[in-house]
């Protein structure tokens, strides 16, 4: 795999993640540096450990992986987008500098990274290095959600509970079509 091929899978593997820290960075508000760092770091480790486990995975046994892999994501996205949704119709104006907690982050993390699973899935079938590839993916995931809290925080707190539940609905909706592309397929 060439190395403009891997950053290209890279950065796609993040998109979902950025959207998602956009999100999270308008609903904080003015997110602090600290969880800046934090969102970036736990999108882009668990972004780098998924692809390995997909991997692994596809070399011991592909098609478990392969049939229940969309139920995870559909369940995973879901719960964490309706989540989501909720959270903006409860929170006040001031609540600007509420925190996602610690699990609840990582699985919105696992949720849009059940995508670089699926892609490790199929990199076991390629004679590829998996450590440089997942590598690429966590840097690529790391940068693009810290990136994106900060773009979140230039529409700040206006626009944050819309911002907030507009990520919902993207969860939900990505959850969802994971759901139909693999049950029509």
């Amino acid at each position: 795999m060439s190395p403009f091929t891997i950053l290209v899978l890279a950065f796609s593997m993040s998109v979902d993640a950025f959207a998602v820290a956009v999100g999270r960075g308008a609903a904080i508000g003015r997110p602090k540096f600290r969880e800046t760092m934090r969102t970036g770091l736990v999108f882009g480790i668990i972004e780098a450990i998924t692809p390995i486990i997909g991997w692994a995975a596809g070399v011991a046994a592909s098609q478990f992986v392969q049939a229940i892999d969309h139920w995870i994501a559909f369940g995973l996205l879901g719960t964490v987008g309706i989540h989501m949704m909720y959270a903006a119709t409860q929170k006040s104006e001031t609540s600007g500098s509420a925190q996602l907690s610690l699990p609840l982050l990582m699985a919105t993390a696992i949720g849009t990274s059940l995508d670089a699973m699926a892609v490790g899935v199929s990199l076991a079938f390629l004679d590829v290095n998996i450590f440089v590839i997942a590598a690429a993916i966590g840097i690529a995931t790391f940068l693009m959600s810290s990136g994106g809290m900060l773009i979140g925080r230039l529409i700040g707190e206006r626009f944050g509970r819309i911002a907030e539940a507009v990520a919902g609905v993207a969860l939900v909706g990505l959850g969802i079509s994971i759901l139909i592309e693999h049950l029509s397929a």
